[in-house]
């Protein structure tokens, strides 16, 4: 039997998913997370919600559901070096690995980081389990996000190669392969790089949504984001015409508008400059440029 026909053999209910979610002073959005997952069509496993030191009413909240539903777990860690504010990248993972941590002995097929400011539609992991099933070459799924950008209009924040980082599954198969997530800024793309190096498929799917109720980003400033991100492409060795082609079009698509896209262009080449760590994997980094190479190749001659 294939692989293909052994999974298709299959029934979505016996396709066990754990989900983790590293939260922060999440009091406001909380809430509508937990009830997305109470009306999944299949839920998880387990749910682990990893309340990282918050100062407002988070734990209180989950606690409450976890009394109610044995599946979902609060599990509390210390306030880190008892900082206030959020910390992304590098902040944000270690708390996964809280949880994750926690899930030896389990068993499961399937993986999802998840954070604490979305909604998604009850059909959400059902479907993303049946593209898993019908394709086992499948590492990485989620669906569309959309964010308010302007604060009041929904738009669409996905691309069907990319996994954005507020709602992603993986197979468990996947994500031990590519040695899970590393803890810096820019991991929700060093994840999917390693993947496709090692022939993995990752998609988004239109078809369901994600409502992720905080702007990415908004947290930390939106100038201070673009910091971030270009940092994060410097460490995964993005070819420099690259990058400055996604540095002007995220001048005219995406807030802060002109100055966000200047500012990514010239955090990496600050970067640059500074002899910055960079992925020590120079097989994935070669993949990404090449990959990079072919789709400035491909846009030149407007293919």
């Amino acid at each position: 039997m294939s692989l293909s026909q052994r999974y298709e053999s299959i029934s979505l209910n016996e396709m066990n998913y754990v989900g983790i979610s590293p939260v922060r002073n999440e009091a406001q959005y909380i809430e509508q997370t937990i009830q997305s997952m109470l009306n999944q069509t299949i839920k998880p496993a387990k749910w682990m919600i990893v309340n990282d030191g918050s100062t407002d009413e988070t734990a209180k909240i989950i606690a409450r559901y976890a009394e109610a539903h044995p599946w979902l777990e609060l599990v509390n860690k210390d306030n880190r070096d008892n900082q206030v504010d959020r910390q992304r990248g590098k902040g944000v993972i270690d708390t996964f690995y809280f949880g994750y941590e926690r899930l030896a002995g389990q068993d499961y097929e399937y993986i999802i980081k998840l954070d604490g400011d979305i909604s998604f539609e009850a059909n959400y992991f059902e479907f993303l389990l049946e593209k898993f099933r019908a394709n086992p070459k499948l590492g990485i799924a989620g669906g569309f996000i959309h964010e308010k950008f302007d604060g009041k209009n929904w738009s669409v924040r996905s691309a069907r190669h990319h996994v954005g980082g507020p709602a992603k599954m993986y197979r468990r198969a996947c994500f031990e392969a590519i040695g899970g997530l590393v803890p810096m800024l820019g991991w929700d793309g060093i994840d999917e790089w390693k993947a496709l190096s090692l022939g993995w498929q990752v998609e988004s799917f239109p078809e369901v949504r994600v409502w992720h109720h905080r702007t990415t980003g908004s947290a930390t400033g939106l100038v201070k984001a673009k910091i971030e991100q270009g940092f994060g492409a410097h460490y995964m060795g993005y070819h420099p015409l690259y990058l400055i082609a996604r540095g002007l079009r995220h001048m005219f698509t995406r807030p802060p508008y002109l100055i966000g896209g200047a500012v990514l262009i010239a955090a990496y080449f600050f970067a640059r400059l500074q002899g910055r760590e960079q992925l020590p994997d120079p097989a994935v980094t070669g993949y990404v440029r090449q990959t990079q190479k072919k789709q400035l190749t491909a846009l030149l001659l407007g293919r």
